[in-house]
């Protein structure tokens, strides 16, 4: 049986549908209600990761449709509408049998499907008009409940924790960068880290950590991120290489994601092999740059705030302080965004990036990570995980934010 500390309250269910159906009512008017595929979506809104489906309609009763796990389902969810089902040809049927029929015009989450399902589904559902719903998913879960934010408030004080305390009294130069990987999971474990980090954006994947020491912070890389690595193997391109050893006077690199009860909170660390004083002074100043563009942002992070804007302030800043080249990465890995909404995913929006122009609320959370790669040297910044209040960004991953120097 599911404990009852480990199951989402029906309160909390019920607030998570009303924020779907002001979304939805905005994104996608025409829709009598939204269809729901992806085991995250279905978390968030059923409070399991089911296999199957979920109907959300406009009023009324949601129903959550399992091909696997009904069980299991009716265990941890506090829906009253859990039931099994085999082919999608059934879901009118079904859905109408239970008072909770299909609509003429029904929102998808497109995302959280492949093609071919997609496919399946609308062969199967020629009867229904369906249209684009993940913008409304996306909306809803941008702001955190009180239930949410607790989760993520004790994820970054563990994550705190484990990057700017235990972690650094664990590692030593020398070290490969699989071995810090290796004791950076220890820590994450005993700290209660739930261990599998998700992403929203579809074939993307991520594990706890990315370990890149010295000139790896600006190894290229193919995911949409600033931190350089060369990783495990290039069929697994995450944590460390065995191969690399982190030398005397070099920085390492550590971004890593904590997870309690499903909710991430994002940060990196930056560590120097030797004393402070042996830090390059063009490091030091690039690393004081980030840190006070983190600062910037936090204090920005209040309701009513453009995150497009803070980005272009951000960006416009680096040129004037010459740093232009490097910030956000060097070359072919930087990225155009400061920050990204995060909560059940890593990669959730808002983010602090051209294009997102919609006006930031109370309870959001965004990863803010300024990092600047040095030619010859590797990557130095920061991120950590802020919640959007009306006094500016809470952190929830610590307050420090110099290098930790580490020697030998």
């Amino acid at each position: 049986m599911t404990a009852p500390d480990q199951a989402v309250p029906h309160t909390e269910l019920a607030w998570r549908h009303r924020r779907c159906r002001d979304a939805l009512a905005v994104a996608a008017p025409e829709a009598g209600g939204l269809l729901v595929f992806s085991p995250r979506n279905l978390y968030y809104l059923a409070g399991t990761l089911a296999t199957g489906l979920m109907w959300l309609p406009r009023e009324g009763e949601p129903v959550l449709l399992c091909r696997r796990g009904l069980e299991r389902a009716r265990l941890e969810s506090s829906l009253t509408r859990i039931i099994p089902f085999r082919s999608y040809r059934d879901l009118p049927g079904l859905l109408a049998g239970v008072g909770s029929p299909l609509s003429a015009t029904a929102a998808a989450e497109t995302g959280g499907i492949s093609w071919a399902l997609g496919d399946v589904v609308r062969a199967h559902l020629a009867g229904t008009a369906l249209v684009p719903g993940d913008r409304a998913l996306a909306v809803a879960r941008e702001v955190k409940s009180p239930w949410e934010l607790e989760r993520m408030r004790r994820a970054g004080t563990a994550h705190g924790r484990a990057l700017g305390e235990l972690l650094p009294a664990r590692i030593r130069p020398g070290m490969s960068e699989r071995e810090i990987a290796g004791i950076l999971s220890e820590v994450l474990w005993e700290l209660g880290n739930l261990g599998v980090p998700r992403m929203e954006n579809s074939g993307d994947e991520a594990f706890f950590s990315l370990v890149a020491a010295g000139e790896h912070g600006n190894h290229p890389v193919a995911f949409n991120g600033p931190v350089g690595l060369r990783g495990e193997h290039p069929s697994m391109p995450h944590l460390g290489h065995a191969g690399t050893r982190w030398h005397p006077g070099e920085p390492l690199v550590v971004d890593a994601g904590f997870v309690v009860e499903g909710y991430h909170t994002d940060k990196t660390q930056v560590y120097f092999a030797g004393d402070a004083a042996q830090v390059p002074a063009a490091a030091s100043r690039a690393h004081e740059f980030c840190v006070r563009v983190q600062d910037w942002c936090a204090e920005q992070l209040r309701p009513g705030s453009i995150p497009a804007a803070l980005a272009a302030h951000c960006f416009a800043w680096a040129e004037r302080e010459g740093l232009a080249a490097g910030f956000m990465a060097l070359g072919g890995n930087r990225v155009g965004f400061i920050g990204h909404g995060i909560g059940l995913a890593l990669d959730e929006t808002p983010v602090l990036a051209k294009g997102f122009d919609a006006p930031l609320a109370a309870g959001m959370t965004i990863a803010v990570e300024p990092k600047i790669g040095i030619p010859g040297f590797g990557m130095v910044g920061l991120e950590n995980t802020f919640e959007v209040t009306p006094e500016g960004g809470h952190s929830l991953t610590g307050a420090a934010t110099g290098i930790i120097c580490i020697g030998g």
